[in-house]
């Protein structure tokens, strides 16, 4: 206990050493790129060296106690635990999806900056000081307790693996993007690549593990998502200070979107970047911000977080300063994507391409990422200078404009350094922090889910009597079976990052946000009530986005199938508002354990988490 002990106490001084050491490494790349050392090579020694430590956290982390696998011995101070959070939640889909949004979408974009941010407060007044207060292991594991019986905790763990299911698929799409970049290997390749560094980091040590580990990824993925914003606002501005100078920049993209639109302003289809709703109607913009802070309340393996805290005052401590930390990813985002695009406007668009010769003028860059159906040109991908060629001839196109060339947004994070032309190093440390975002969140989904099964479905329905050892092993095994499923899934699947991510979202707000809010608010809630409100709204979100996704179903009131929450939301609250009012009051004891559960201070509730204490 106490070299545990001197390990909390002395967390300043090794994350210090480590970011240090992290700066120190890429710079050494950075000489060994201008001595001529292959750019394949630097690939490698960021990925691998960057995974092997991460590994190397997880296995000096390895565990065999109960509570420090599940819940890190609840021992993580609400600073680390804050970055730790943040990691957890700056996905794939935030380093890499959100500025190719923001690059796409323009304004609409911010859609995804307010839904997300504003969640962090849904988090910290309703869910995240209650559940801590409550001691659960799981979000299944409260369900059970507040509504009497494995019922509830079984179509709780259905909903939890379902939608964290969903949002593993985005985190290793995005993993195999970066892989396969940075190693030059095929995408379902570095899918698997990813998977081996997540397994590593989490199957031995849990909660545990993942949590120190989770800490060095954010250190890694915040410098890695900095530095080139910051280099290209001062090398276009003169100001290395990009959240200022993005009004500039915006103003110098209105001008060069009308000069390639052609002599009459926009061509059909482009788009403004700082006009609003033209892309997303205002319904669907809202109903975009309201499923992704009511997701953000509700998903797994954010909740779960603030289980690892010592106190309920520590829990929303921690909250505060994952707010901190994701807000400043989040604040750089749109400057990101604003820099990225001016950079396509002023170096690739407008340029003649009616010659061979003056196709091979174009970027490197262009050939590179076209290669992998990531850079289209006059519709089909830029493999080569002579396929791009034939398809612009054939398109009878002379001038590369807007509406002719497309870059897929899941990789303009990724490719920014190599548009701006900044050293390789750069776009490998982008990777680098690309991938150190879809590892972390991988790792907190994997956990959750596996946690799930084994806790809740293994020990607290099938063998109560299980050893510490054999409930380790099954959550290990499980957390193996669980990863190659999401790897098979994020292959077969079709959709981009962002659309598993929020799928994910309206599937935890509409399944899990009324049981849980209610189940703390509202002492008359009843079990009927909140399985019918559970199964009702989780159902209605699972069917509108497969029926209109995969069936052509029309649109309801013309809303997106990634804001699925705003029909299952409220068909999960009326639910179980009005079945808990048709069927018997709980009682007294429970009644009385709601009213406890809101008290902040005082001893944790539940039985077995104070045994683990």
């Amino acid at each position: 206990m106490q070299q545990k002990d001197a390990f909390i106490a002395n967390l300043g001084r090794i994350y210090g050493i480590y970011t240090g050491a992290f700066l120190g490494f890429v710079i050494v790349l950075a000489i060994l790129e201008q001595l001529g050392v292959p750019n394949r090579i630097i690939g490698y020694l960021f990925v691998f060296l960057t995974i092997g430590v991460y590994a190397g956290i997880g296995i000096l982390s390895r565990t065999t106690i109960v509570s420090e696998y599940y819940v890190a011995g609840r021992r993580v101070p609400a600073f680390y635990n804050g970055m730790a959070t943040a990691a957890d939640w700056m996905s794939a889909a935030s380093f890499i999806g959100m500025a190719g949004s923001l690059y796409a979408l323009g304004y609409d974009g911010l859609a995804f900056v307010l839904g997300w941010t504003g969640g962090y407060v849904l988090v910290a007044v309703l869910i995240a000081p209650y559940l801590r207060k409550f001691g659960a292991y799981t979000v299944p594991d409260f369900l059970a307790a507040r509504y009497g019986g494995n019922v509830a905790r079984l179509i709780g763990v259905i909903i939890l693996f379902t939608c964290s299911l969903v949002y593993l698929m985005g985190q290793l799409t995005g993993t195999g993007v970066i892989a396969s970049r940075l190693l030059d290997i095929p995408k379902e390749a570095g899918i698997f690549v990813g998977l081996v560094g997540i397994l590593v980091c989490s199957m031995l040590g849990g909660m545990r593990a993942v949590t120190w580990t989770q800490v060095a990824q954010y250190i890694v993925l915040i410098i890695a998502y900095l530095i080139p914003v910051i280099l290209l606002s001062a090398q276009m501005t003169g100001v290395p200070i990009p959240e200022l100078m993005y009004g500039q920049i915006l103003q110098r993209i209105t001008e060069l979107e009308q000069q390639f639109g052609g002599p009459g302003g926009y061509l059909e289809g482009v788009k403004a970047h700082v006009e609003p709703f033209t892309n997303y109607d205002p319904l669907n913009f809202f109903a975009l911000i309201l499923s992704l802070m009511i997701g953000t309340a509700s998903l797994p393996h954010v909740i779960m977080r603030f289980f690892t805290t010592p106190s309920v005052r520590e829990a929303r401590k921690s909250v505060g300063w994952a707010l901190l930390f994701i807000f400043i990813l989040y604040f750089t985002a749109p400057a990101y994507a604003a820099f990225a695009k001016l950079e396509i406007f002023e170096n690739v668009l407008g340029k003649d391409i009616s010659t061979l010769e003056a196709v091979k003028q174009l970027p490197g860059w262009v050939f590179l990422y076209g290669k992998i159906g990531l850079v289209t040109v006059c519709g089909e991908a830029a493999a080569s200078a002579d396929a791009l060629f034939r398809a612009c001839q054939a398109a009878g196109v002379d001038t590369l404009n807007y509406a002719n060339f497309g870059i897929h947004k899941d990789v303009v994070v990724i490719a920014t350094p190599e548009i701006a032309g900044l050293p390789y190093v750069i776009a490998g440390l982008v990777a680098a922090g690309g991938l150190a975002a879809a590892l972390s969140t991988a790792d907190g989904l994997l956990l959750a889910m596996a946690n799930a099964l084994s806790h809740d479905i293994y020990y607290k329905m099938i063998d109560h009597t299980a050893s510490t050892r054999r409930r380790l092993t099954v959550a290990r095994v499980l957390l193996i079976a669980v990863a190659l499923l999401g790897a098979y899934l994020a292959i077969a699947a079709p959709a981009g990052i962002l659309t598993f991510v929020a799928w994910a979202f309206s599937l935890a707000a509409s399944g899990l946000f009324p049981a849980l809010v209610l189940g703390v608010l509202w002492k008359r809630c009843n079990s009927q009530g909140a399985i019918a409100g559970m199964i009702a709204g989780f159902g209605v979100a699972l069917f509108y986005i497969v029926a209109t996704r995969f069936y052509g179903m029309p649109k309801w009131f013309g809303v997106n199938n990634i804001s699925a929450a705003l029909f299952g939301m409220p068909v999960a609250f009326l639910v179980t508002w009005v079945v808990s009012k048709m069927t018997p009051e709980p009682s007294r004891e429970m009644q009385e354990f709601v009213e406890a559960l809101r008290i902040p201070r005082g001893e944790v509730l539940m039985e077995d988490a104070r045994k683990a204490e």
